[in-house]
């Protein structure tokens, strides 16, 4: 007979808020140095979803009273304009945090400009540099999302210790690092992986099998009730904009069929509200850190 869960809603905002408030003595301290954690954005073109983003972003950093500035090139905006900016925000030490918005438009090399962003600037942890230090247990900057989904499961007191972990998605922003972060021996990780992508055969015979059900496959409504084990704790990393009839003309859902998952599983982030507003945290947690390296704080 199936069992019914009374699911756990794992909602961001109050971990986001809990982030905010343990940051505020390291804030203090880069203050009493002259030191004011800054973000520079780099915007190419004007994408609503990415204009948003990066709206939500610069609210966030004004609300702290850090400082932050957005730098806004055209749609076709040449490799070597975009390099230039990202180079002149490496040499600028009013920022010690830059942010390349994603996606990039299809004629720029976006990798080459991923990597033009200094590692110590890379807040978004990107740079192979980074990803490599991440992959070797040494992490300077771990990727937002990723590092963001730690958070919400340490603040609801879920340990991925031994379970059955199943990625789906294996993109740099999320699958690749969320991989390494757990099945890495350490309290937040220690996880047996399986990571899922498009090559996957029969996907629903590995979520099945999933007590930590990772979503971040940008397919709305992806996984259904029926492809989740009972009992499991699901992280939906989707923010799929769906066309409607509604006079906003879309709605936001995510890479899981929620309402088939309440009663059936432990817990799940819900679309939007779960894991965007760790997103942004991270985002400013490793801009104070990166302020921190900057005046060997740390």
């Amino acid at each position: 007979m199936p069992m019914s869960f009374d699911t756990q809603i794992l909602r961001g905002k109050p971990v986001a808020e809990s982030t905010y408030a343990r940051l505020e003595a390291r804030i203090d301290k880069l203050r009493k140095r002259d030191q004011v954690p800054g973000l520079a954005v780099v915007l190419v073109g004007d994408d609503p979803a990415s204009k948003i983003y990066v709206g939500t972003k610069t609210r966030t950093f004004q609300r702290l009273d850090l400082l932050t500035e957005t730098f806004h090139l055209p749609a076709r905006a040449k490799q070597v304009e975009v390099e230039g900016v990202i180079n002149r925000l490496n040499a600028d030490p009013r920022f010690h945090g830059i942010l390349v918005q994603m996606p990039l438009s299809d004629h720029l090399k976006s990798q080459a400009i991923l990597e033009r962003v200094a590692p110590l600037k890379d807040v978004d942890g990107l740079h192979p540099d980074n990803l490599g230090r991440l992959l070797a247990g040494r992490p300077r900057f771990i990727p937002c999302t990723p590092q963001g989904i730690l958070e919400i499961l340490e603040y609801y007191e879920i340990s991925p210790q031994g379970k059955r972990a199943v990625i789906i998605g294996r993109s740099t922003l999320v699958g690749k690092p969320m991989m390494a972060l757990l099945a890495s021996k350490w309290e937040r990780g220690n996880a047996t992986v399986t990571a899922c992508h498009t090559g996957t055969r029969d996907l629903a015979e590995q979520t099945r099998q999933a007590e930590l059900l990772i979503v971040a496959s940008g397919q709305p409504g992806l996984i259904t009730g029926a492809m989740v084990s009972e009992g499991a704790v699901v992280i939906d990393v989707g923010t799929n904009r769906v066309p409607d009839n509604s006079e906003k003309g879309y709605h936001v859902e995510g890479d899981v069929a929620t309402e088939e998952m309440l009663g059936r599983v432990q817990a799940i982030t819900p679309v939007p509200g779960g894991v965007g507003p760790m997103t942004v945290a991270m985002l400013v947690s490793n801009t104070v850190l990166a302020a921190e390296i900057s005046v060997g704080a740390v």
